[in-house]
This record gives C-alpha cells, sequence and structure tokens, in this order.
C-alpha cells in the first residue's frame, strides 16, 4: 500500500486567475487572514459537485461554531445553475460567529487561501485536486465525504494517517454538530491531533514536487501508448 500511494498521479490543478471581482474576493480574504494568527484557521469547502443536505448544513454550521475555531468557508447554496433548491445557514449564524468566521457563498481562490500561513486545517469532500491542494501547503485535513470516489479517497488517507475522518452513525450515516467540533479541535489543537498535523508537513515535499506529478503523467501517458489506448501524435 505505501508504493501504491506514493506512486499515484497527481494531475496538475487549474490555474486560478486575478480579475474583476475575483482578485476584490481575494483582497478581501487576505485582509481577513492577515490578522489571524499562523495555522489557527479552518478552511471549508465541499468542492463543486458535493451539496450537503439542509440538516447537514446546520450540523456542520452549529459545530463550527462549537468548536470556537477561526474559519473560512467557501459556501455554494447551489450545485450549478440548474439546482433550483437553495441551503441556508441557521438563522443568527453569521451573527454570532462574526468575530470568528468570514463566510463566502461566490468563488474563491482556494489554492492561494490555502497557502495562506494563518491557514491549519482544511474541511473537505475529499476531492483528490483539494487533497493534493491542502497537502502542498501542509495543511491537516479533516475529512467530511458526501458522494462518489469521495469515499475511497477518505479511507485511503485515513490509513496513511494523512486525514481525520469526522464521525458518523454507523446505521443511519449521520453525523452530529458535536462531532463536527470535537473533530475541529483534535486535528487543529489536541496533542492526539499531531499525528495528522505533521503527516501532512511530512508529505509536503512530495505533493509540492510539480517536476515529479509531471513525470507521473508522463508515465501513464506511456502506459496509455503502449497498450492502445492512445496513439501518439505526429510532430
Amino acid at each position: 500500500m505505501e508504493n501504491q500511494l506514493y506512486q499515484l498521479v497527481f494531475l496538475p490543478l487549474r490555474t486560478e486567475y486575478d480579475m474583476g471581482e475575483e482578485n476584490q474576493t481575494w483582497r478581501s480574504m487576505k485582509d481577513w487572514l492577515d490578522k489571524k494568527k499562523k495555522g489557527s484557521v479552518v478552511y471549508i469547502a465541499f468542492g463543486s459537485e458535493a451539496k450537503p443536505s439542509q440538516v447537514e448544513l446546520t450540523e456542520i454550521a452549529l459545530g463550527l461554531e462549537l468548536s470556537g475555531l477561526p474559519f473560512i468557508w467557501v459556501l455554494r447554496k447551489h450545485r450549478g445553475s440548474v439546482d433550483t433548491e437553495s441551503i441556508e445557514l441557521p438563522e443568527g449564524f453569521e451573527k454570532r460567529t462574526r468575530a470568528q468566521d468570514l463566510v463566502c457563498t461566490c468563488w474563491a481562490p482556494q489554492l492561494k487561501i490555502l497557502a495562506h500561513d494563518s491557514v491549519g486545517g482544511f474541511l473537505t469532500h475529499s476531492g483528490w485536486s483539494s487533497v493534493v491542494g491542502a497537502l502542498q501547503h501542509a495543511r491537516a485535513l479533516i475529512l467530511l465525504t458526501f458522494l462518489a470516489d469521495q469515499g475511497i479517497n477518505a479511507r485511503v488517507l485515513e490509513e496513511k494517517k494523512m486525514g481525520y475522518s469526522i464521525p458518523r452513525n454507523e446505521k443511519s450515516g449521520y453525523f452530529t454538530r458535536d462531532s463536527v467540533a470535537e473533530s475541529l479541535r483534535l486535528v487543529m489543537e489536541m496533542e492526539e491531533g499531531k499525528v495528522y498535523r505533521d503527516k501532512a508537513k511530512e508529505m509536503r515535499p512530495l505533493f509540492a514536487d510539480k517536476d515529479q506529478q509531471d513525470k507521473y503523467v508522463e508515465k501513464l501517458l506511456d502506459h496509455l501508448r503502449s497498450h492502445g489506448r492512445i496513439k501518439k501524435i505526429k510532430r
């Protein structure tokens, strides 16, 4: 398993651009992050496909509040333009957490947020590009999966002590605000969670090595060519 993990293909992440509103969004976020202690902030994002139910969103929000940790949350209330069912934060949540949080419901530059020194942990759906982006910057992972391959990714990360999954009820699959708060505090602050913080730092050289990633991609392409899956491009 050890060799299998290190031989995974880490495909390059997309480039992010600084233009117009996106640039202004980042400036506002950076101003907020600059005022926080190093490694103290939890970043929360669940990708473009994963959307918690209203019940799940409420438990996540109240768990964040209970944790007492500063956090920056990029929240998608809709999943694409065809999704007409909006999810909403609990009443009074933003007012109560104003001193500790920043909630963004628009596009946000994830890689820049993860690269900021104030960010110490990432509550993520375990999508692979998000995992790679976090480990490139040695951010400890708190895992909360929703669909597709996310559960498989989370199990691999757990086995390697590279991430900690928020506990769920074995029968119902539900998680609670208490389990969210306890998981965040464990990974971010407690001695028990030091193994996850240390492992993220240990993995950084591997995940941040773009040249090595390019070699993995080339090996994959060579493998596909040798088995007739893709044709060589004639120059």
